[in-house]
């Protein structure tokens, strides 16, 4: 029986085409990582193969590609280079609402290679990224913002940012050039996923130009973003359950003679971690299936999705630390970058304690906004 997740023979090639480049990727995540060198060349070809305008919607010149594809793409990306697969979902994530709801120039200039990138969160909002504090001052020909935004993964090679800012009738979203007005300030020197080069941006009196807002719908309509988080940790912890199983194998334990993976509670263990990976795909591939049948209930299915997939990724990549030991704990070892790259997912916006106060005051019949 075919899998209801299944990706249609129609998409596959996009699939295919993310699958041929992942070996290029996985050779040179240590070194990003190693260097917190962005990924220029991976991203790049990615581009190369179409996959940037197949994400956008086909009245604008893309592929439409569904969201279930991408989620496929986004894991196969992820655990080859997740610095990479985070920086390129921020980048379609942008595109996406430029794209689709900005003017039409946006998709040529997606088309021509321009980069995107997100500027929403901001140093005192939390996990407010849909309602921003920072209040943007009318003035001749839009709005005039002075103010920061932080996390903007990839901003130093961005040609246009999504920009948010607080207005007189609520919160408005805009597409922002990179010129003199944007600054960034270089504070990235973070414990894993260093490769986003995730920096914080000062906007002095940039001009939000009116022509170039998004006139955004609904700020709650399954995205790429909110449906792909839970793939950036699925990605690290395939890569993280490979890695410790590669090393268990060959690794012999002095006392007996025989390899790690002998062991009773190595196999235990790895026995829980692959059904606990499966789960959190199949929560992933939910959400991304009612995102597709535009079914009622695909955000909150993202939201749990999330809170599963970041959970399972650090509790994997620790379970590698324990099977590698010290040489586990070495730099020469893909398990110890695994790990630092397993706990960015969990501080992600939203992240696992918001997610946790979301899901639980539903449960509980509570109304209060928990969105900070």
């Amino acid at each position: 029986m075919t899998s209801p997740f299944a990706v249609s023979q129609g998409e596959q090639r996009f699939v295919d085409a993310a699958r041929d480049l992942a070996p290029q990727f996985a050779a040179a995540a240590d070194e990003h990582d190693r260097e917190a060198t962005l990924p220029i060349a991976n991203l790049t070809a990615l581009h190369k193969a179409g996959l940037d305008m197949a994400a956008m919607p086909v009245d604008r010149g893309g592929a439409g590609l569904s969201y279930q594809a991408l989620g496929e793409i986004l894991r196969i990306v992820g655990k080859a280079c997740p610095s990479t697969a985070c920086v390129w979902m921020m980048h379609l994530g942008a595109a996406q609402a430029l794209v689709t709801y900005g003017p039409p120039f946006y998709a040529d200039e997606l088309r021509d290679g321009k980069r995107f990138a997100n500027a929403l969160s901001e140093p005192t909002g939390g996990n407010l990224f849909l309602m921003p504090l920072q209040r943007a001052e009318p003035v001749a020909g839009g709005y005039e913002l002075d103010g920061a935004k932080r996390f903007v993964s990839g901003c130093e090679i961005a040609d246009h940012f999504l920009v948010n800012a607080l207005l007189d009738d609520g919160p408005g979203f805009f597409g922002v050039p990179s010129d003199d007005s944007v600054e960034m300030v270089p504070i990235w020197d973070s414990m894993g996923l260093r490769g986003t080069r995730s920096q914080l941006l000062n906007f002095r009196n940039t001009l939000l130009r009116q022509e170039n807002r998004c006139l955004i719908t609904d700020p709650l309509a399954p995205n790429i973003i909110a449906l792909g988080l839970p793939w950036l940790s699925i990605g690290v912890a395939e890569a993280a359950l490979d890695a410790l199983t590669e090393h268990a194998r060959k690794r012999v334990v002095p006392t007996t003679g025989k390899p790690v993976g002998d062991l009773q509670w190595v196999q235990f263990d790895a026995a829980d971690s692959h059904v606990k990976l499966l789960a959190a795909r199949t929560l992933a591939e939910r959400s991304l299936w009612l995102a597709d049948h535009n079914a009622p209930g695909a955000l909150e299915a993202a939201v749990e999705a999330k809170l599963y997939a970041n959970q399972v990724a650090k509790n994997i990549a620790e379970f590698g630390l324990r099977v590698g030991g010290g040489s586990g704990y070495l730099r020469s070892s893909p398990i110890q970058r695994h790990f630092r790259d397993a706990q960015a997912g969990a501080l992600m916006a939203f992240s696992v304690e918001v997610c946790r106060d979301m899901l639980g005051k539903r449960l509980m019949g509570s109304q209060t906004d928990t969105t900070q």
